[in-house]
């Protein structure tokens, strides 16, 4: 159970450049791409690090609610919805009015929220923290109600909308039909006296138009609208038709301003629910920024770990979000780490050769605080354990100023700086290549000091470095350790694995050696080092070899008890499995002598019968002993006086057994059935196969009808001579069948 987080004012001093350096942004876009909405997408992408622990923790478990949802039965209704902002903005004018089509969209996001706030309501149980904030948002079907009454399913004003509407609608229709009607009179007239080419008719401005052939042009009354490109045909609209246009016109005019005073009363009625529809649009968005961090979630097999009320970070497993999804379009296996920082191991000294993963190290830590922080789930093991610090300090990089006209070295002092102010026992601070950029003398015993300013102030942090002095100085105070990223000291391959409680060695001549330095040039430069700087580098090298070597006999020791563990549990299951017989055997031998008791008086009764012939005698005794032996067994076994209810019930039951037991006799006969087709078929394959065979010497045959299986001795034309042995026969080709051929 997670811990409810105490501080109400956290991530204050998680700035701008702590969230790029951990390449949180990236995170965020690989989030966005789960959501279905612009909106949702605009929400995750402005994640910031949560500041109030209750918001913060309501947020966790609004995730962690949501994943859970895709593993059981009671799946979220689709959430999807069209952005109505521009809408409400619209809605907030003064005698404005919208598009019916508008109408429709809010009408359908009331909808889906209405169906949204039902659902968590009925399934309280499971989404606590959902139904909680769904609560703040007015259940209503109002505004559906009030819209489907003015505007149907295809986005248009219904003519029930009001009694003018209908009747304008109704004249609309009228004339329609007569502008139909008219336009077919004057068609068939002028075909028939051969003024129109052979396509008759055509369209010119929404207007049906007669195809009247150039020469009878003035022998039609109408409307010039055009000709064709060849000036072969003009396009007349017939006079009747125009004066019914006329008409039709006005009457659209009229639906026009009639639909116009409609959809203003409309507005009018829904604008007091613009407050309403902004939360219906804020609460699904948030819905969609929850859904997508699920998903991503789920992605990453991520969960939510313990939050701790005590100061420590265990995590268990770790992943990098972007380097596990980088590797695995790659199809290369990413190694996780576990790591520990408590009040005994306040900081980690992270040392050893470049590229092994110290860096990838030190970011998965830092980027799964702040993604914790912002309100997702992280993918490490569930057993991990995490406390929500209020400031997460970051140097990480060849953070450069060119702008400033800044060095690399003068950048990081004013970062230090920083650093230094905002320090305090409630800071994670993560820094690579802990004192570089200046002489390693000078900036080595700088970095000394800022190592130990942040151990006195109780800070928690992991650095990198190449210094051994740092190494030393982690070795020296009490609560600071070293680790190392371990290296296969043969191949110098990284392993990518954490090691906590030893140094690493930087392997600098190894991997020069190894990358083709010649080898003398190599002796030169270690003549250059101080004496006892290379006897420290090759006694590091020297434990760290030897501690791969105990870690291996470590590896070892760890199967050897897991087989073993596997062979007890082996013996267990097949000790189980003779106890099971054993209780079958006994259960057998009951029911055995069980049958045997009843046959031996069954054969009493008999040989009684036999002796005297005296049937209703024989039919007493018979009933008698039935009668002692039920009361016996009801003795043994009371049966329960049944309640109508159990009754009824237990009808319910045996009914449904017959129907499934029916259901599965069809599905075995349509199997029947369906086997059946299968074995004729290959049994005639199998048949024009054997037909189609031509027999040879020491095939091993046997008669159709028969049983016996013979060798083929001899064979003529269509007589085949068969050696069974101890006699030869001869038959037809037709008459045998092949048991097995000759082998060659």
């Amino acid at each position: 159970m997670t811990a409810k987080i105490k501080d109400n004012s956290l991530a204050k001093n998680i700035s701008e450049k702590t969230v790029q350096d951990l390449e949180f942004p990236t995170v965020l876009q690989h989030v966005a791409e789960y959501c279905i909405s612009e909106l949702g997408k605009a929400n995750v992408l402005n994640i910031k690090p949560i500041e109030d622990a209750e918001l913060l923790q309501q947020e966790l478990n609004l995730v962690n609610e949501y994943l859970s949802s895709f593993i059981s039965e009671n799946k979220v209704p689709n959430h999807g919805f069209e952005d109505i902002s521009k809408e409400i903005f619209t809605l907030n004018i003064e005698n404005s009015f919208l598009e019916a089509s508008a109408f429709l969209k809010i009408a359908t996001v009331s909808e889906t929220v209405n169906e949204l706030l039902k659902f968590f309501t009925k399934f309280e149980t499971y989404f606590t923290t959902i139904q909680r904030i769904s609560q703040d948002i007015e259940y209503t079907p109002v505004i559906i109600n009030t819209i489907n009454k003015i505007i149907t399913s295809y986005g248009e004003v219904a003519n029930t909308a009001s009694p003018q509407l209908k009747e304008i609608r109704k004249e609309i229709a009228k004339i329609r039909g007569k502008i139909g009607e008219s336009f077919t009179r004057d068609l068939s007239k002028y075909a028939a006296a051969g003024f129109l080419d052979d396509i008759r008719e055509s369209v010119v401005d929404n207007h049906r138009v007669l195809a009247v052939m150039a020469m009878h042009r003035r022998k039609v009354k109408g409307n010039f609208l055009g000709s064709s490109k060849s000036g072969n045909i003009v396009y007349i609209a017939p006079q009747a038709t125009l004066n019914y246009d006329r008409e039709l016109q006005n009457l659209s005019y009229e639906e026009q301003q009639e639909v116009t005073k409609i959809l203003k009363k409309l507005a009018a009625e829904i604008k007091p629910f613009v407050p309403l529809l902004h939360l219906y649009l804020q609460y699904l968005t948030h819905l969609d920024a929850i859904a997508a961090k699920a998903i991503y979630g789920k992605s990453l097999d991520a969960v939510l770990p313990k939050i701790t009320s005590e100061k420590k970070i265990d995590f268990k497993k770790a992943y990098h979000p972007i380097l596990w999804k980088k590797n695995q379009e790659k199809n290369i296996e990413t190694v996780p780490q576990s790591i520990i920082l408590n009040e005994k191991q306040q900081i980690i000294v992270i040392s050893g050769p470049n590229a092994g993963g110290k860096s990838i190290t030190l970011k998965t830590i830092g980027l799964l605080q702040v993604m914790l922080q912002s309100g997702l789930l992280i993918p490490v093991d569930e057993r991990s354990e995490t406390y929500i610090f209020n400031t997460i300090l970051t140097d990480i990089g060849d953070n450069q100023s060119i702008e400033n006209q800044l060095s690399t070295y003068s950048y990081r002092l004013k970062n230090m700086r920083n650093f230094l102010r905002k320090c305090n026992k409630n800071t994670l601070f993560l820094i690579d290549e802990f004192g570089t950029g200046s002489d390693p003398e000078l900036g080595g015993a700088l970095a000394e000091i800022f190592l130990e300013e942040f151990y006195s102030k109780k800070a928690f942090g992991i650095i990198t470095t190449h210094y051994s002095n740092l190494k030393v100085l982690a070795n020296e105070l009490e609560n600071v350790t070293n680790a190392n990223m371990q290296f296969n000291e043969r191949t110098l391959e990284p392993l990518y694995k954490l090691y906590v409680g030893q140094a690493g060695s930087s392997f600098t001549f190894e991997v020069a050696q190894k990358n083709g330095i010649p080898f003398s040039l190599i002796n030169q430069a270690k003549k250059r080092v101080e004496t006892e700087k290379i006897r420290l580098d090759k006694t590091i090298s020297k434990l760290q070899k030897e501690r791969n070597r105990l870690q291996k006999n470590s590896d070892n020791l760890e199967k050897q008890v897991s087989k073993g563990k596997e062979h007890v549990d082996s013996l267990q299951e097949k000790e189980q499995k003779v106890q099971d017989k054993l209780a079958d055997f006994q259960e057998l031998y009951d029911s055995n002598q069980k049958m045997l008791t009843i046959g031996r008086k069954v054969n009493e009764l008999l040989n009684h019968y036999l002796q005297t012939n005296n049937k209703k005698q024989f039919n007493a005794e018979l009933q008698k002993w039935i009668e002692t032996e039920k009361t016996k067994h009801l003795k043994r076994n009371p049966q329960k006086e049944k309640t109508k209810e159990e009754k009824r019930k237990e009808k319910r039951e045996v009914f449904k057994k017959k129907e499934v037991v029916k259901q599965i006799e069809k599905e075995v006969l349509q199997k029947v059935v369906e086997v059946r087709k299968e074995k004729k078929i290959e049994a005639s394959k199998i048949a024009k196969e054997k037909a189609a065979y031509i027999f040879k010497i020491n095939d091993r045959v046997r008669l159709i009808d028969g049983n016996a299986v013979g060798t083929v001795d001899k064979i003529e034309k269509n007589n085949i001579f068969i050696n069974y042995g101890i006699f030869t026969t001869k038959a037809k080709v037709e008459q045998l069948e092949l048991v097995e051929k000759v082998k060659k």
